[in-house]
């Protein structure tokens, strides 16, 4: 009966009304009633009010009920054991969070903080509460800095890495509060599902979770009652349909397969557009001709290929085709010890662990000349989408969610949160740069960094891929400018690099990822020069992964400048189009170019507008298809995430 009241009191909380109205202001004026009873309680004092509200959450009373003690109690154990006392505008931000709710708050506003509200509370229920972010470094980093606030309530911590042993993840799970990523709460979810079948398979009894036996035999994860996702925008957009996926043992054909990528690599640079093949510009996929398929025949193949169908070879060949034409070292990948690692579009960052599918990795490994690792078959899978659907309590945080509100409402039933700044924000956007083509673009970069570094003020330049981000850095080094670049090469001291970007003089060229999760804390005299200066030097797939970069500057009522540059010849502008079609509009725009500049930079957000809209449509035909095959499978008696995954 009480958990119908509470959900009721979620449905007719109306959290998009949060930030504007009474409704919030009431609750953060409850909090704040709680403040000068709490001044006077003792640590020992403190930590048998919060095992009292455990005591209440575990009899039945709603955590909603518990939420003004339980914030109140989070800020007064801030301020006494880390000196940081919670803002109202971050106790709207967590009552936001409480209420099923996407929280955006702008960059330096304390969501690092405003995440141990939420968690705080979800924990009193003793079922676990999840905080889901982007890399094990800031999963261990945000542990680490809020654990003495929740052990001074008596609230246990743990951190799940991509290194942890099972012990160290069922230990991690065990505990009041997880932190982790996305990807390792996914891996283990699938792990234990592997586990239990094995144990129905068998006849043995599982072992529970939590009862310190069965090591490696016995699940980690204890459920999922409440998730918090950080930078949620990246992990349940941007990451949406990214299959996590847990290998079963090799098939009988991996020399065939590994002889069959080795030739096709080899043989894509013997055929030619138009005459051997058809590209496909809006689906990106290769088809060849029948020009391209006699060619094919007539290449010298290895024995071991003698069995190999036509239809397949031609799969084959097609797809290195592909590969070779859109798949580029130090922009979608680098290669690594021997390793092709995925660079994430969005984020710049090293996509440790994930793989593309439908034999592209393969293909890329091939191209590379390295061990190709063969596709070896699927035990179990889940996409990053269809997990944090199984939580009972989903919300996250991020600096941009308002442009995606209708996808995540959707999708995952959430509302988004536009909280309140602080202190008003005072970034200054500059008028756009267009150019007729990159080396004008980046002759024009460079020169606005020379005339701003020569003032002593600190810029901060945004770039798409890694070779564009090592392009600029030679032109800075020709023009004689020390600066720093940050690109996935340098994920171990992105942090460091990047909360050192605001200091005066300094230079920092980077990649999508700009440092997120790090605060650029402005040095002295730079307030008076005018704060960080942001340079996008191309527009995004995603007008999100902009809005995060201007984010850079501003914060916190800092003073700051961005200023977004585009060519011609950028690919966001032609994605999609045929040939002929991106002809036509470079012409168009060749002839604006000159009188209206600001057309021009209105077709790119046009471009940019049409792209999301595909990525969105893609992604709710995946959630489509996943729903239906799990009502088939379900219906068929088998388990979705274990049973005809290939």
């Amino acid at each position: 009966m009480n958990g119908l009241v509470e959900r009721l009191a979620l449905r007719l909380a109306l959290p998009a009304s949060l930030g504007r109205g009474t409704r919030s202001r009431a609750q953060v004026a409850q909090i704040a009633a709680h403040e000068p009873q709490l001044l006077k309680l003792s640590a020992a004092e403190l930590r048998r009010t919060c095992l009292a509200l455990k005591y209440r959450a575990k009899s039945g009373e709603p955590l909603s009920r518990l939420l003004p003690e339980t914030y109140a109690l989070v800020r007064e154990a801030g301020r006494r054991v880390i000196s940081m006392r919670h803002f109202d505008v971050q106790m709207i931000g967590g009552i936001a969070l409480h209420h099923r709710s996407i929280a955006e708050m702008q960059t330096g506003e304390g969501k690092t903080l405003t995440a141990t509200l939420p968690l705080a509370l979800a924990a009193l229920a003793g079922k676990g509460a999840h905080l889901a972010t982007v890399n094990d470094y800031l999963a261990r980093r945000d542990a680490e800095w809020m654990r003495p606030l929740y052990e001074c309530l008596g609230l246990s911590v743990g951190v799940v890495e991509s290194q942890s042993s099972p012990a160290d993840r069922q230990a991690a799970y065990a505990c009041d509060i997880t932190y982790g990523t996305a990807k390792e709460f996914g891996f283990d979810f699938l792990r234990d599902r592997l586990i239990k079948r094995r144990a129905a398979e068998t006849g043995a009894r599982l072992l529970n979770p939590i009862s310190g036996g069965g090591g490696e035999s016995a699940c980690v994860q204890r459920g999922h009652f409440f998730a918090l996702v950080d930078e949620a925008d990246s992990v349940l957009i941007d990451d949406a349909g990214t299959p996590l996926i847990i290998s079963a043992l090799p098939g009988e054909a991996q020399q065939r397969e590994v002889a069959a990528y080795k030739f096709a690599a080899t043989a894509a640079g013997h055929f030619v557009e138009t005459e051997h093949y058809q590209y496909d510009h809006e689906q990106r996929a290769v088809h060849l001709l029948a020009a391209g398929q006699r060619l094919a025949r007539s290449l010298k193949q290895p024995d071991v290929l003698a069995d190999l169908s036509l239809v397949t070879l031609y799969e084959y060949l097609e797809r290195a085709i592909r590969v070779a034409r859109d798949f580029h070292n130090e922009q979608q990948y680098v290669v690594r010890d021997g390793e092709v690692v995925i660079v994430d579009e969005f984020t710049g960052r090293l996509a440790e662990g994930r793989k593309w599918r439908s034999g592209i990795h393969q293909a890329v490994e091939a191209q590379e000349h390295i061990e190709i690792t063969v596709d070896a078959g699927q035990a179990a899978q889940v996409t990053v989408q269809n997990y944090f659907r199984k939580y009972e309590h989903l919300c996250g945080m991020t600096g941009t969610a308002s442009t995606s509100a209708a996808e995540l409402r959707k999708i995952y039933r959430v509302r988004t949160v536009v909280v309140p700044t602080n202190r008003p924000a005072k970034r200054q956007i500059l008028p756009a740069c267009v150019t007729v083509d990159a080396t004008a673009k980046w002759l024009a970069v460079a020169e606005e960094i020379r005339q701003l570094h020569a003032l002593r003020r600190p810029v901060l330049v945004g770039t798409r891929s890694i070779d564009k981000s090592l392009h600029l850095s030679c032109l800075l080094t020709e023009a004689g400018i020390e600066h720093q670049v940050l690109n996935a090469h340098q994920v171990d001291v992105e942090a460091q690099i990047v909360a050192q970007a605001g200091q005066l003089g300094r230079v920092t060229v980077s990649t999508n990822m700009a440092g997120r999760g790090t605060d650029v804390r402005l040095g002295a005299g730079v307030h008076e020069l005018g704060g960080l200066h942001v340079i996008a030097t191309e527009m995004h797939e995603s007008e999100r992964i902009d809005r995060q970069l201007s984010g850079r500057c501003g914060r916190q009522g800092d003073p700051g400048t961005v200023r977004q540059y585009v060519a011609l010849d950028d690919e966001l502008l032609y994605v999609g189009l045929t040939s002929a079609q991106a002809e036509k509009l470079r012409n168009r725009c060749l002839r604006q170019l000159a009188t209206s500049p600001q057309i021009v930079l209105r077709l790119f957000q046009r471009a940019q507008r049409r792209v999301e809209r595909r990525h969105f449509q893609n992604r709710k035909a995946l959630l489509y298809h996943e729903r239906h095959r799990r009502k088939l499978q379900r219906e068929m008696g088998q388990d979705p995430y274990l049973d005809c995954v290939g």
